[in-house]
């Protein structure tokens, strides 16, 4: 791929992309592509001769919309309106969060560079501080985009602490439970029609392949512009199998592509100082292709917190409330054995 001031992509350098449809950039829904309790992301993509006259910004995951009667499609894999807006050509500006800056600023100088968004520092604009970052779809034409979150847990232990502190029934998770699975509350919880944050949010990782194998599916948005955010409750090896399968169809060089990434992934973790000393919460890999290219990028590190000083966690051990295991590698191994199976089936 073409290569940017910040390097390329496969072994180089990222971008944050526009897409001509299109997530990780672009943006996703509150009940979409992230979970139903944490911060979600934007983005946008016009094309750069009228980006300066886009303001507003789309949420969608990674659903396509128009601004005004020009279409200027765009992306958002895991976000909340208002967190990203169209940069300058190759950029986009995410919201500002002092966690995720000093999370980037560490890692452009960690061997997992070249596997996440080039940072190109903060930027105010309109009253309003962002991160820039580079676009990761620009250099893909009808991009195909799939977004997983990576981890055994999408909440971190101090947001768990926080809601178990402060057990208020919630109308509106008890909507959310019954949508998914009616059968699930309690004959009380039915009663009350309401449930806690605690409750809803470790059920919600149980019914997906998040606690079964490490991470999950949270949205895909195909070359056609069809999309799909319907994988809560896909949950097996074989279910992620055809699903994948049904993203790359059409593609018959993207699955080798994104198996190599992958092995290069999850060799530079095992180098990294920056994976081996933080809690990975919330992070994402975001796959990318098109009819020529493939790639995966590490992105979204609202929650990735440095770990106490003095904890060594292994990213594979089992969860116990107060180790702060996250599972990563869980995700990331059963990821890298799926590509493994489909590479090998497709030869």
């Amino acid at each position: 791929m073409a290569q940017t001031s910040y390097g390329g992509y496969a072994g180089s350098w990222l971008t944050v992309t526009p897409l001509n449809h299109a997530h990780d950039g672009c943006g996703t829904s509150s009940d979409d592509l992230s979970s139903d309790w944490e911060v979600e992301e934007t983005r946008q993509v016009p094309k750069p001769s009228a980006w300066k006259r886009v303001r507003n910004l789309v949420r969608c995951t990674p659903f396509i919309q128009t601004y005004k009667k020009q279409k200027y499609p765009w992306v958002q894999l895991a976000g909340h309106q208002g967190n990203f807006r169209a940069g300058h050509h190759g950029t986009i500006f995410k919201k500002f969060n002092s966690t995720e800056v000093s999370c980037f600023e560490k890692l452009m100088k960690d061997v997992l560079r070249p596997y996440v968004p080039a940072f190109k520092g903060k930027i105010v604009q309109e009253d309003e501080t962002y991160i820039e970052l580079d676009d990761l779809l620009v250099n893909f034409e009808n991009a195909c985009v799939m977004d997983i979150k990576i981890g055994v847990r999408t909440y971190s232990e101090d947001e768990l602490a926080r809601a178990k502190g402060n057990p208020k029934l919630r109308k509106d998770m008890y909507e959310k439970m019954i949508q998914i699975d009616s059968n699930e509350p309690t004959e009380e919880e039915h009663r009350l029609k309401a449930i806690t944050k605690p409750r809803y949010m470790v059920w919600r990782e149980t019914i997906s392949s998040t606690s079964s194998l490490g991470f999950r599916i949270e949205g895909i948005k195909k070359s056609d512009g069809t999309t799909s955010r319907d994988f809560k409750r896909t949950k097996t090896k074989e279910q992620v199998m055809a699903a994948i399968l049904d993203f790359t169809d059409g593609f018959s060089s993207a699955i080798n592509k994104y198996y190599l990434r992958m092995q290069n992934i999850y060799d530079a973790l095992a180098k990294s100082e920056f994976f081996s000393s933080h809690e990975f919460i919330g992070s994402s890999l975001l796959f990318v292709h098109d009819k020529q290219n493939a790639n995966i990028w590490l992105i979204d590190f609202a929650k990735t917190v440095p770990l106490p000083l003095h904890l060594h966690i292994s990213h594979q051990d089992p969860w116990k409330v107060g180790n702060h295991e996250d599972g990563y590698l869980i995700g990331i191994s059963n990821l890298l054995s799926i590509f493994k199976t489909l590479n090998e089936k497709a030869v």
